[in-house]
């Protein structure tokens, strides 16, 4: 007989507690499997995190949610990328859009043939090839139609922007409609057998929950993957100095735009996210150049709109534990790793952690070449995502304060310092099943920063030069008048989502 498991303990709720118990409650359905969530009512959610990637909307769907209702119940706007002010030098900006930039050509990768079409003397922007980011520029959207002809309707993504609060808060709801069972109560002690595997935990209620498996999601104190089971935490602070983040919210001033936006400062780097009905702030900053109080001040002083809540710093260390799953624990959210928000990871990185879950489920004899293969996995996922966000900041182009100017000599890993290599070369970067960033990522953030490859793909000299002029022209044609057939965000949202 197979040795299954029949309960799984979530410890902590807040947007990590109950997207696992949603995303759980729905692939584990029929199983029997009892998923219990100990949520304590003394500890506040941190509420950040709120700017996702399109994954978001996998989750979503995986979880047989009403997006509509979603939408409605958590505030949100759609999100088409992230416009980064000032990061090359003072008032440039460039985008990073989600989905596809431009047609591959004749299987070539479609940068290699706008490089040769630019040696051409073509002037046309990269982001003239993203309907993404025309969607953004002209502050238009729609949900993608489930099917189209049209390649342009077919090539952008989207994500939200969300209250975290409010999503935990909406999935608590639909969890508890699905027979999670909650229990309110804070863990007092974790309880070990002698091989080192949770057994039990002790609440303050007096009361005490048995389970075969646990989820850690207590945030950065780790309760159970690192208090009770001492798994040690991996700091990657020599590659990304920023470790605090302040943080407050405002009245919505403006019609909110589809897209998030990440300003260089003297110190870091402030976020601006809007909602249906405010607009959440914040400044990633490193202690080393920048205190508490000058942070502070620098945020209030950039925000627009009525202060809504106390402005706070939330203290982090970059990095992950050396082992996210451990025996019968696996690590989510914070409490398994964090990478500063600059690419609105974080709620990602829980819902890719979960799928990998799902795959590798394990048995009661919790065999530890599963849970090998799982932590090799998630390990991949993070160092890409690692290498990304360094990418912003030894590409940039300043050096006017002592903060960038460390930057401007960081140490970068071996694995970027070679993939920025490759790219200088001739524009090629690999890419392998299962990675999150596109080559199409990549190559925005190299534009943006005025990164351009020494040559392109020998073979692209075999297109005819007016041929490609002709096509690329036809596709910013296309997408320009597909895009401004679209409705406006404010009023798409007004019209078919807007928040209760």
């Amino acid at each position: 007989m197979q040795n299954t498991l029949k309960s799984i303990c979530i410890v902590g709720g807040g947007t990590a507690g109950w997207m696992a118990a949603t995303l759980l409650s729905t692939s584990l359905r029929g199983s029997n499997i009892k998923i219990t969530v100990v949520e304590s009512p003394d500890i506040e959610t941190i509420g950040v995190g709120e700017s996702t990637v399109p994954s978001i909307m996998d989750f979503i769907h995986a979880c047989q949610i009403d997006l509509k209702e979603f939408i409605q119940a958590t505030s949100a706007s759609f999100k088409l990328g992230i416009r980064f002010d000032d990061w090359l030098k003072p008032e440039a900006s460039y985008f990073h859009p989600f989905g596809k930039v431009g047609k591959d050509i004749n299987g070539f990768d479609f940068y290699q043939a706008w490089l040769k079409s630019i040696a051409d003397g073509n002037n046309t922007r990269w982001l003239d090839h993203s309907p993404s980011a025309i969607m953004a520029e002209h502050e238009r959207f729609m949900l993608r139609p489930h099917q189209s002809q049209n390649w342009v309707l077919s090539s952008y993504a989207h994500a939200l922007h969300l209250d975290a609060v409010q999503v935990a808060r909406y999935l608590r709801a639909l969890c508890q409609k699905r027979g999670v069972v909650r229990v309110e109560a804070t863990v007092k002690k974790v309880n070990l057998d002698s091989k080192d595997f949770i057994n039990s935990l002790d609440l303050d209620d007096n009361t005490q929950v048995s389970s075969d498996f646990f989820i850690d999601c207590t945030g950065f104190k780790g309760l159970l993957i690192d208090n009770a089971l001492k798994v040690e935490f991996e700091s990657w602070s020599h590659y990304l100095p920023c470790n605090r983040a302040a943080t407050v919210q405002t009245a919505q001033v403006s019609k909110p735009v589809p897209y998030t936006i990440a300003k260089s400062l003297a110190a870091g780097w402030s976020w601006k996210i809007p909602l249906q009905h405010r607009t959440g702030n914040g400044y990633v900053f490193s202690s080393q150049f920048c205190s508490d109080d000058q942070a502070l001040a620098t945020l209030v002083s950039n925000v627009d709109g009525k202060i809504l809540n106390e402005p706070r710093i939330i203290p982090f260390v970059t990095g992950k534990r050396k082992k996210v799953w451990h025996n019968n624990c696996l690590a989510l959210g914070l409490a398994g790793g964090f990478l500063e928000p600059l690419e609105s990871t974080a709620i990602h990185l829980v819902y890719k952690t979960l799928v990998h879950f799902i795959k590798h489920f394990p048995d009661g004899d919790f065999d530890t070449g599963n849970e090998q293969a799982f932590n090799a996995k998630i390990d991949t996922d993070y160092l890409e995502i690692r290498d990304f966000i360094i990418l912003h900041y030894c590409t940039s182009g300043r050096d006017d304060t002592d903060f960038w100017q460390w930057c401007k000599n960081m140490p970068i890993p071996e694995s970027l310092h070679e993939k920025i290599r490759q790219f200088r070369k001739r524009g090629q970067l690999e890419h392998t099943p299962g990675q999150f960033f596109t080559s199409d990522s990549w190559c925005s953030i190299f534009e943006g920063m005025n990164i351009r490859p020494q040559k392109y793909h020998p073979l692209i000299n075999g297109f005819h030069r007016q041929d490609l002029a002709n096509t690329l022209s036809e596709n910013i044609k296309n997408i320009r008048t597909t895009v401004l057939q679209m409705p406006n965000h404010f009023d798409y949202i007004q019209s078919h989502c807007k928040a209760r």
